[in-house]
């Protein structure tokens, strides 16, 4: 692979709540794809998958049925389902960037299953263009895609949020650059750091 091609990641989860230290991943998916790093040209498609898993914990079954609302996964359609972790590790082992809208979120749940994907480099596309400068309400995935005509409804299922989620990256700024490319020059996150370790590092600040 030339020194400007590289590999991406989408990556979108559906989860139980929005703690991740006490609600759990439901679904996956990831869309593998090679891009030009200078111009932000989707080349092609190379692999996507989604994975689904039944909840452990208690507290993240008790939250499933506010979860439904959102995503309308059925509880029977995860029920006895769990990830394949090899197959997940491999898709973020071999990629040079992952990216997300809000990127923030899904990394945190990730996290606590896969504890090394913060050694990838994650770029958020929600906050690595300034929508709102660009005339848009919001920053919303469903707001960016009815403003550039991709689709006017959005399911909630991980698989569907990063297709459309694709397909708006491929799109130009108002400078006539794709946002893929806005989104790779703005840079990568810092690392994750968990909510328990930013406060033990503020008491030792403190002490």
């Amino acid at each position: 692979m030339n020194r400007q091609k590289k590999l991406g990641l989408l990556v979108d989860v559906e989860t139980t709540g929005l703690g991740p230290a006490t609600d759990e991943i439901i679904e996956l998916a990831v869309k593998l794809f090679s891009f030009q790093e200078d111009t932000g040209e989707v080349i092609e498609i190379i692999e996507e998958d989604s994975f689904l898993r039944e909840p452990l914990s208690d507290t993240a079954k008790r939250n499933y049925p506010n979860a439904y609302r959102v995503h309308g996964i059925p509880y029977e359609t995860v029920e006895g389902k769990t990830f394949l972790d090899d197959r997940i590790k491999a898709y973020f082992n071999q990629t040079d960037a992952v990216f997300a809208h809000n990127a923030s979120f899904d990394r945190s749940f990730l996290y606590y299953m896969y504890p090394e994907i913060n050694d990838a480099k994650w770029y958020c596309t929600m906050r690595n263009v300034p929508w709102k400068n660009y005339g848009f309400a919001d920053s919303k995935l469903l707001t960016l895609l009815k403003a550039h005509n991709i689709t006017s409804y959005q399911s909630h299922r991980a698989m569907d949020d990063i297709t459309y989620l694709m397909e708006l990256l491929r799109k130009n700024n108002p400078d006539g650059d794709t946002y893929l490319k806005q989104v790779v020059s703005y840079g990568h996150m810092r690392r994750y750091q968990p909510a328990a370790a930013k406060r033990g590092n503020w008491a030792k600040r403190k002490a």
